[in-house]
């Protein structure tokens, strides 16, 4: 179930054997003054009732949400016929949304230990549902990706798009930083033109060494076991795959969106487990000196061993049992 306008609905389309519900509410609220600032209570109001028939309808043992302003609905039209729910909150410090919702749900798992405080007893902490990494040797992996046993790799990416401040930065410092480390840098398609150019006025020698991409897709994850440094924004999921996989990052929250992101970097960095650079601050010169910093084998390796002990890698399997285990409970 979702809303007009999520990425959940070309998921879901793109599934093809999935039915997908969709309400009247939009996934995501509009940032500022708008005609939608009038239009979303409205919208939300509308679909708080579908939401009830439809649940009337699938007749679910349990309802899953990722919280939000779509939980709103859902959560309150699964509570009102005595559905049990499950939200989940991915960032340090939760959304209005999920705040609000999170006192009609059956149970709130948490990505990050802290957030519970806000949820109470009901509360427990999953981490964030990522892809697999098991079985992947990291040998194997560097081997695949094409990184040789004296290079260092460092991949830089921005979730689920290119992101201009990480690629300007990148671009500045490029020349310095690949006389020391093999780059592998997701462009994004809208991107690839510019990492070329970029690659192109690198010396003949060095050009190899920058190895722009739009997407990796399934070699993802080979890429990040093979990684010695992540450069990336600070949402959930990438907080969750650097820890899980224990590789030392630099963390450039994205500074809008409530600063989730932020409180999400400025966690992993006061257990010692990444560099958080504000975003405002990250410049081609401050690109070179962090990545310079981590250049040591033992400074990285710190970082690296910190990440792991926070990571949660079954967290998908954590929250399915858990799921199921409110489901049987009203069987």
């Amino acid at each position: 179930m979702g809303g007009v306008r999520g990425f959940e609905r070309r998921l879901v389309g793109d599934a093809g054997d999935l039915p997908y519900h969709q309400l009247t509410v939009r996934s995501l609220r509009s940032a500022g003054r708008s005609p939608h600032t009038l239009l979303d209570p409205l919208r939300l109001a509308a679909a708080t009732p579908q939401a009830w028939r439809v649940l009337g309808r699938l007749r679910p043992a349990a309802v899953f949400s990722t919280g939000g302003y779509l939980a709103v609905p859902l959560v309150a039209a699964a509570r009102s016929r005595g559905i049990p729910s499950i939200v989940w909150e991915g960032n340090v410090a939760p959304g209005r949304a999920t705040r609000a919702i999170g006192r009609f749900a059956t149970r709130v798992a948490v990505a990050f230990p802290p957030t519970a405080k806000a949820f109470g007893e009901r509360a427990f902490v999953t981490g964030t549902p990522i892809r697999s990494f098991a079985g992947l040797d990291r040998a194997a992996a560097r081997a695949e990706v094409g990184i040789g046993d004296d290079d260092r790799l460092l991949l830089v990416f921005g979730g689920s798009q290119a992101v201009a401040r990480l690629t300007a930065a990148l671009e500045e410092s490029l020349a310095v930083i690949v006389e020391d480390w093999v780059v592998i840098h997701l462009a994004g398609e809208a991107g690839m033109e510019a990492a070329a150019a970029a690659r192109d006025r690198l010396p003949g020698p060095l050009r190899d060494r920058y190895r722009p991409d739009p997407f990796l897709t399934d070699r993802m994850a080979a890429t990040l076991v093979a990684a010695d440094l992540v450069l990336g924004r600070a949402g959930s999921s990438t907080c969750a795959e650097v820890a899980a996989v224990g590789v030392a990052s630099i963390l450039v929250p994205y500074p809008y969106a409530h600063g989730h992101q932020t409180a999400n970097a400025a966690w992993l960095a006061e257990h010692g487990a990444a560099v958080a650079v504000p975003d405002a601050e990250l410049t081609g010169e401050r690109l070179r000196t962090e990545v310079a910093a981590l250049r040591d084998d033992v400074s990285r390796e710190r970082i690296a061993a910190a990440a792991r002990r926070l990571g949660r890698p079954d967290a998908a399997h954590d929250l399915a049992s858990a799921l199921l285990e409110l489901a049987d409970a009203t069987a």
